[in-house]
């Protein structure tokens, strides 16, 4: 099988050095194997996406010595398809739509009788208070948010055991073979959002739906988002998708310990460049070869 990798940036800011690790790393591994690496610009955000931000990432990208295969994917321009998507879970009875705000749920994960909030990878566990407000019926319901319902997803299912094979390790070593744990993720992980009001999807649906699309074969990423690969995994099986393997990385973080973030300008590429830098030193920096 061709290896087909893949780097998958928000133009919401400048690439700092922690992108550049992760698109180099994508793009060696697929040049190790003969393989394609392939450019996707996710700006499903579209308050925050900027066209100037956009023609920096190809520019940093193109700096940096790589190239990857034409035409780039946009997910602005897959709405309609992740819509298709929504609508077969809609139809399904696999999601649900939700009216709470943040505040709603903070307050009620926190309620005496809650104890101290579930924290999963998307912040705090949802505490389910719209799961049976509104059965599946009729056409899905625009200008809200969709849930996915993680105890019907469960039933859809069943038991079989759901795996994906991790190249890279996670955040505590974990490499190989690994097995998603059901009861993690209805109750460590709980029906996440798939939709957003503002948006129409959400990073989760659309990156499942995008890799499948691009043919992915090995997701290189953050060792921050190795939990919600379990989450990725259930979409892929409910919607009939392959799972690629994953390579989770190490992060680039500051002096201080904290990994870095688009506000840290002082890492961006941009200014290594200006400063004099060439693409080898952001390599020797990243500890690539």
């Amino acid at each position: 099988m061709t290896i087909r990798t893949r780097f998958a940036p928000s133009p919401t800011g400048p690439l700092h050095l922690g992108h550049a690790y992760s698109a180099m790393l994508a793009y060696d591994l697929a040049q190790a194997q003969g393989g394609t690496f392939l450019l996707r610009i996710e700006d499903i955000d579209t308050s925050r996406s900027r066209p100037e931000w956009e023609a920096q990432i190809y520019d940093d990208l193109a700096w940096l010595g790589l190239s990857w295969t034409q035409p780039v994917m946009h997910q602005s321009d897959r709405l309609p398809d992740y819509r298709d998507v929504l609508n077969t879970l809609w139809q399904r009875g696999l999601i649900y739509p939700c009216v709470c705000t943040r505040r709603d749920i903070a307050a009620s994960a926190s309620a005496p009788q809650e104890g101290t909030p579930l924290i999963g990878p998307d912040g705090i566990v949802y505490p389910g208070t719209c799961r049976q407000k509104t059965a599946a019926q009729g056409s899905l319901p625009d200008n809200v948010a969709l849930r996915l319902n993680m105890r019907a997803a469960h039933a859809a299912l069943g038991d079989a055991p759901l795996t994906f094979t991790e190249i890279g390790a996670g955040p505590n070593g974990e490499t190989g073979l690994i097995t998603i744990d059901w009861r993690h993720a209805v109750e460590g992980i709980g029906d996440i959002v798939l939709a957003r009001t503002a948006m129409g999807t959400s990073y989760h649906l659309s990156v499942v739906v995008d890799d499948a699309a691009q043919g992915i074969t090995l997701v290189p990423r953050g060792a921050d988002l190795f939990d919600a690969t379990a989450i990725h995994v259930i979409l892929q099986r409910l919607l009939s998708l392959p799972t690629p393997a994953y390579h989770h990385h190490r992060l680039i973080r500051d002096d201080a310990g904290k990994r870095l973030a688009k506000r840290d300008d002082a890492r961006a590429i941009a200014k290594y460049r200006d400063d004099g830098a060439t693409p080898q030193d952001i390599r020797r920096i990243c500890g690539l070869p």
